[in-house]
């Protein structure tokens, strides 16, 4: 079996750069209809000069009532995928409520809120459908300074299932992708200092690449997994295994 993106319609988050940019851009070449979400409107300007014909939309996923606006009137979509995300070091010692709503604004609430809109409208189309949540290894284990962040990908792992076994019933299925370090300017940001280090402690040597998550992404999306719902798939080159 092979999958085929071609005349299918789908909503990217997040997709201004790095691993979302990345699936943006893949499923577009695939023939996909892609609507493009970022809050940052040159990044969003720089994709549409990159790919002509690409669908985008500024919004601040942060903002509740401002994403209901801004995808009200979304046509009724094959795919979705809840890629945005933010992530903020700090210890324990210097939590912040600031940084706390922050974060799960964008990485959970956000997840919830898009989720509910695009799925409403595929309920009432009777249309099947596939949504992939990008969450993290961090999800699934602590890392240094970034308890906050881990809460809210833990939070992604919940709502994966939560979502799949309300949405199973309309035939729309719900994973997420669990990736490790990628060096996008997020994640070089985040682990400039100490990536060599971290790098040489996984099991395959190597972090993975944005196009390791598209590949994974894409294969969630397709009927090649259409008996795989609530589940998660580590892009880690063995992190969990540590």
């Amino acid at each position: 079996m092979h999958y085929s993106f071609k005349g299918k319609k789908v909503l990217i988050t997040g997709a201004g750069r790095g691993i979302g940019k990345d699936i943006a851009t893949t499923l577009f070449a695939e023939g996909a209809t892609v609507y493009a979400l970022s809050v940052t409107s040159e990044n969003l300007k720089k994709l549409e000069n990159e790919c002509p014909g690409i669908n985008t939309i500024q919004c601040d996923l942060g903002n509740w009532k401002a994403t209901e606006k801004a995808l009200e009137n979304l046509e009724t979509l094959d795919f979705l995928v809840n890629n945005a995300g933010i992530a903020v070091q700090q210890k324990l010692s210097e939590s912040t409520e600031e940084t706390f709503d922050l974060m799960f604004n964008v990485n959970v609430k956000s997840f919830i809120n898009v989720t509910k809109i695009v799925t409403n409208k595929m309920i009432a189309a009777g249309k099947k459908g596939s949504i992939v949540n990008v969450s993290s290894v961090g999800g699934l284990k602590a890392g240094p300074e970034l308890m906050i962040y881990n809460c809210t990908k833990a939070s992604v792992e919940m709502l994966t299932k939560s979502m799949a076994k309300q949405l199973a019933p309309h035939n729309i299925r719900v994973n997420s992708i669990n990736p490790t370090v990628v060096l996008t300017d997020m994640g070089i940001g985040l682990w400039d200092k100490v990536a060599e280090d971290y790098r040489k402690t996984l099991p395959l040597q190597q972090f993975p690449k944005t196009e390791h998550c598209t590949n994974a992404v894409l294969f969630l999306l397709s009927d090649l997994s259409e008996m795989t719902t609530g589940a998660y798939l580590p892009v880690d080159a063995g992190d969990l295994l540590n």
